[in-house]
């Protein structure tokens, strides 16, 4: 059964010295700051605006004039607890730069965890060399390099874009299961890894949606050192409002059918992946000969969220 979405918004702040993020970026260690901060509030963004905890497992921030809520350690509340230890452990596997992808879902039935209602996918990179911003709600790039300021704003842009689409998005039932799912880059992760609240995971299984899905193109953050894209997939049905407004003004918005973005490169090169049915794109990965390397934590049951 259906609750009513709780009432849970984005303010407005005028000044506050506790920031979000670093002023400046001038190394690796800045970056690799800048890319945890950034993964940590859009994970407490997506768990407190889908109203998954209470208003006491969250702190409050600032990012230029939005007032932002940020997951803490609430004794309380079990489940955030384990969130907590989910973005810890992936912060270990980023600074190892192990790391490819982070995927956050969202499912009803213990007995089903394969039948999604969302899922949120963080696909990152390392690299050396100066980046592009991409702004996928703007026809507008910029060459960023390590410039300071052009990645505040790819970051306020993403962050906005991630407040706008939880806002708009139809009810969560009363009670969710959350996991996350960590896929690797293979060639330098020991096949022995696991990061802190972890264990191996099981790489074949399906995603399946019960009504028709649709990818959301958040946008993606490089800082030269580092990038993170963002990517939402939910039914189309409760997402109707949003493919006519925010994420559908711009020609550059990608709205497709296609399973998880853990082989990018592939699907560049072959639109047919842009057609699939929403399974998991470990199926790439087993054509080409390699499995990825997964992990997973205990699950979290939300019960009754009133």
């Amino acid at each position: 059964m259906a609750t009513v979405q709780l009432s849970r918004s984005i303010r407005i702040h005028k000044t506050s010295k506790k920031t979000v993020f670093p002023s400046q970026i001038t190394n690796e260690h800045e970056s690799l700051i800048m890319v945890k901060k950034l993964f940590a509030t859009s994970i407490s963004c997506i768990t407190y605006l889908r109203g998954l905890f209470p208003e006491s497992s969250y702190g409050e921030r600032h990012l230029d004039d939005l007032s932002l809520k940020i997951l803490r350690e609430d004794k309380k509340c079990p489940g955030s607890l384990h969130i907590i230890k989910w973005i810890q452990g992936c912060f270990d596997a980023l600074e190892k730069r192990y790391l490819h992808m982070a995927v956050l879902t969202l499912y009803t039935n213990p007995k089903e965890p394969e039948k999604v209602t969302e899922i949120y996918q963080f696909k990152f990179k390392y690299t050396q060399e100066g980046a592009t911003m991409d702004f996928d709600s703007s026809n507008t790039s910029f060459e960023s390099g390590t410039n300071s300021e052009d990645i505040k704003k790819a970051s306020v842009l993403l962050i906005r874009k991630l407040y706008t689409l939880m806002q708009n998005l139809g009810p969560l039932p009363n009670d969710v299961i959350l996991t996350m799912t960590l896929h690797y880059y293979n060639a330098v992760t020991p096949n022995d890894y696991q990061p802190p609240g972890f264990k191996e995971g099981v790489s074949s299984h399906f995603l399946l949606f019960e009504g028709e899905p649709v990818n959301l193109q958040v946008g993606m953050v490089s800082t030269g050192f580092h990038s993170m894209k963002v990517k939402v997939t939910a039914e189309a049905t409760r997402v109707s409002d949003l493919q006519s407004s925010l994420f559908q003004e711009s020609d550059t918005t990608e709205i497709a059918h296609q399973g998880l973005d853990c082989d990018e490169e592939e699907e560049e090169r072959n639109p047919d992946i842009q057609k699939m049915n929403f399974v998991c794109s470990q199926q790439s990965s087993e054509r080409s000969g390699k499995k990825r390397k997964v992990s997973e934590p205990v699950k979290v049951f939300i019960p009754d969220r009133k």
